[in-house]
């Protein structure tokens, strides 16, 4: 089998010739380069790389005036390559007319195309070829071929190698996995293979043989133990709220230190495409949010400790102590709880003992190539649940939503209600919820139930994917912390003065009845349940701190802060 194929349409010879020169010139060593003048003679060649069973990692194609829409032939690529990327070629400020914006725009929303890219100009156009190498990169990670992707090999898609995927999914590091009596599988082992699965094959060679989670996280160059115990910002949760303190906090000058039991991300983590975050207008995944935001938190100093959870959090003296499941005790001047919430459990027994083999909490995230031609169900009505139904609906022959509520509004995002009911294979259940199921040795079937009239209806199911909420994680905090009777974390006005508060003045926005203990992100008492607001909420906590760590600032107000962003 030959190289991946980059296709480019185009019926204007004269910019097909910019677009050949630009692909050939920076990318023919690794893809084949194919230029084409016309829909049809695309199709016929698309037909062609189906038979041969060639990879397609992206398609760029324009439009004569007049001639047939460049999204109806993107629209068809989805059926034989779901991996591919779609991107429809425009002409500089051709984005500006109206009515070109508005055929983007539904074209977009309508899953035909992914995004567009302008046509190269004078050679090298470097904005071109930004955007088709984040098309190549997206594609690579989407087919767990992206450099630095993890392998793991195991006898069953459940048990310990489900655990192992979860954990490097909750690190948000690109792998995938094959069973050990697979073509791949073997190839992996190789001969004589192994006596004990799964195996975990790193990058650079190195085996593992059914490693403990904590190997597991060490191997991949992530610390478990804390290189010192003195800080100034203690971090507890590693998702978006928790990355961003860590951001702001470490370019502030603060020593400080994250902790999470997992990875980094949070929930946020398993969305497949957010397309409503500020600065990124194709959409990013969770786990590339995630990775950047470490990456950036720990180049300009913040530190990291995974695989740790907090087992008790008290004052002495001017300090904040807490203890370290597996690591000893840790002191720091302030904390911030960004603990945010973990998946509520559905609780139907038989559904629960296959997670991993066709049951999974959170988004599609490595699962969702398991899931081509197949028929499959997402729970939830939240935008979690729209965004895990859009990407599963790439690959799977048909997507069914299922939401206890009796409308997609009261939950979803206005453009993710949109993307679904104009997206053909995504089916929505309303008022519905689902009591039971089962298989064998993967899910075959689910029960819904009508939440109206009671009734019941057994439905072939090949997966399940579950988004129904989260509880915070609050059981681990000591009493002087107040609640809600939810577990949420009460915060500045909410907090009871005449009960839980110790101090003359009254505490600052974000902060706990534990003087010197803030929270934000999904933990906190009506906290907006959004990726940036949680961002936000972690760098007003690092103002915050400045006030709390100086003292000629501690007794001020609260209303200086007012206008800070969250």
């Amino acid at each position: 089998m030959g190289p991946p194929v980059i296709l480019a349409v185009e019926p204007d010879p004269e910019a097909l010739g910019a677009i050949e020169r630009e692909l050939r010139d920076r990318y023919e060593r690794h893809y084949r380069v194919v230029c084409i003048g016309s829909p049809a003679e695309a199709r016929h060649y698309l037909v062609e790389l189906e038979e041969s069973g060639e990879a397609l990692a992206l398609v760029l194609a324009g439009q004569a005036a007049g001639g047939e829409p460049s999204d109806a032939l993107l629209a068809e690529v989805r059926r034989a390559h779901p991996h591919a990327r779609r991107a429809m070629l425009i002409g500089w400020g051709e984005w500006g007319y109206r009515e070109a914006g508005e055929a983007i725009l539904e074209a977009i929303e309508h899953g035909r195309i992914d995004h567009y890219v302008v046509r190269p100009s004078a050679p090298p156009d470097e904005q071109f070829h930004q955007a088709v190498s984040t098309f190549l990169l997206e594609w690579a990670e989407e087919r767990r071929t992206a450099p630095y992707a993890i392998q793991v090999v195991g006898d069953s898609w459940s048990g310990r190698a489900y655990e192992l995927r979860s954990v490097l999914e909750s690190c948000a590091f690109p792998h995938a996995f094959s069973l050990a009596d697979s073509e791949k599988g073997r190839s992996l082992l190789g001969s004589p293979p192994p006596d004990e699965l799964p195996v975990v094959i790193m990058p650079d060679g190195t085996r593992l043989t059914n490693p403990s989670d904590v190997d597991l996280t060490r191997a991949t160059g992530s610390a478990v133990e804390p290189d010192e115990d003195e800080f100034d910002l203690l971090i507890v949760g590693a998702g978006p709220a928790g990355l961003s303190a860590a951001v702001y906090g470490a370019s502030e000058g603060f020593r400080t230190l994250v902790v999470d039991t997992a990875g980094i991300g949070g929930q946020a983590r398993s969305s497949s495409m957010i397309r409503n975050y500020l600065g990124f207008p194709r959409g990013i995944s969770g786990a590339l949010l995630a990775r950047q935001a470490h990456e950036q938190a720990w180049i300009l100093g913040a530190r990291f400790v995974f695989m740790q959870s907090i087992t008790s959090l008290e004052a002495e003296g001017d300090r904040l102590v807490a203890d370290l499941s597996e690591a000893g005790r840790v002191r720091a001047r302030a904390v911030v709880l960004a603990t945010g919430a973990h998946y509520r459990r559905l609780g139907v027994p038989a559904l629960e003992a296959l997670g991993g083999a066709g049951v999974f909490y959170g988004g599609a995230g490595s699962d969702a190539n398991r899931v081509t031609g197949q028929d499959v169900y997402v729970l939830g009505g939240a935008n979690s649940a729209g965004q895990a139904a859009l990407h599963l609906a790439r690959y799977a022959r048909r997507v069914t939503l299922v939401a206890r509520a009796t409308s997609l509004e009261i939950g979803m995002s206005h453009y993710l209600v949109r993307q679904v009911r104009a997206t053909a294979n995504v089916g929505v259940r309303l008022g519905a919820e689902i009591v039971g199921g089962g298989g064998d040795s993967w899910l075959t079937h689910l029960v819904l139930r009508d939440r109206e009239t009671g009734e019941e209806e057994t439905v072939a199911a090949d997966g399940l994917f579950l988004a129904i909420g989260a509880n915070p994680r609050t059981d681990w905090l000591p009493e002087a912390i107040t609640r809600d009777d939810q577990g949420f974390v009460l915060t500045g006005m909410d907090v009871p003065l005449e009960r839980s508060w110790p101090l003359e003045r009254e505490p600052f926005r974000l902060e706990t009845s534990l003087p010197g203990v803030l929270a934000a992100g999904d933990v906190r008492h009506g906290s907006i349940k959004r990726v940036a607001s949680a961002v936000g909420e972690g760098s007003v906590a690092i103002r915050i701190l400045h006030r709390l760590l100086d003292p000629a600032l501690e007794t001020r107000a609260l209303t200086d802060l007012s206008d800070a962003p969250v």
